[in-house]
């Protein structure tokens, strides 16, 4: 039977797109168990394949190479998904965009962070590791940094349209301390290796970025910082 205005082949077409997300799926998902498991040094494309169930010229052919394909990891665990939608477009950023008080934003932020630290501390310690190996993993190190201080630009200057902070506290000051703050590393200190409860890291975090910030200091009399 012909196909008629093109269905046959948009149907086939939809198939073939569905499969291959599916593909890309198995191998970022294969090389995020590796990376996390034995390092990006010693994991290898081969391994990444045959855990993926697929060929190993099919992850060169989807990713191209192995820092890519970290980079895909790293960028999927920010993100929370595939999408190609900027993190501060994300509807879990949006209380940030939404607070109508500085404390409020950077309230907001510590939880994002913290969500981001629950995503992505054990992947950013990955690359952190390996960036004295390769000039692509330093590069992407680099640009993971920059990043971090460009989402911290971000808060503090929407900090300052709606509210006043602390009096001679200059604008490059308040960004390298949220800058520091926003650290995936401090969720993997006291989140995974100290064990504290999440809801009290985010206190804690909120605290010391409205303490950096704010004339009238942490978030809340009543924030207990103590796991």
């Amino acid at each position: 039977m012909p196909a008629v205005n093109g269905e046959r082949r948009t149907y086939r077409s939809t198939v073939r797109d569905e499969s291959a997300r599916r593909t890309r799926r198995a191998i970022v998902e294969a090389a995020r168990t590796l990376f996390l498991d034995r390092g990006y040094v010693a994991a290898s494309l081969r391994e990444v394949a045959e855990i993926a169930g697929v060929a190993r010229p099919t992850v060169a052919a989807a990713f191209g190479s192995k820092p890519a394909l970290l980079k895909q990891v790293l960028d999927e665990a920010l993100a929370g998904d595939d999408e190609p939608v900027p993190v501060a477009r994300r509807p879990w950023f949006a209380p940030v965009w939404q607070a109508t008080t500085p404390r409020a934003a950077l309230t907001a932020y510590a939880a994002v962070c913290t969500l981001l630290g629950h995503r992505a501390a054990r992947i950013f310690e990955v690359v952190h590791r390996a960036a004295d190996e390769t000039t692509e993993i330093a590069d992407l190190w680099d640009t993971l940094l920059r990043n971090r201080r460009a989402g911290a630009e971000m808060v503090v200057r929407r900090a300052i349209e709606i509210g006043p902070i602390r009096a001679g506290l200059a604008l490059e000051r308040a960004i390298d301390a949220i800058w520091i703050l926003n650290d995936p590393a401090h969720y993997g200190n006291l989140v995974l290796a100290r064990h504290w409860p999440e809801p009290d890291y985010e206190r804690w975090l909120a605290e010391q970025m409205c303490a950096a910030l704010l004339a009238d200091g942490p978030a809340s009399e009543e924030v207990d910082s103590r796991p």
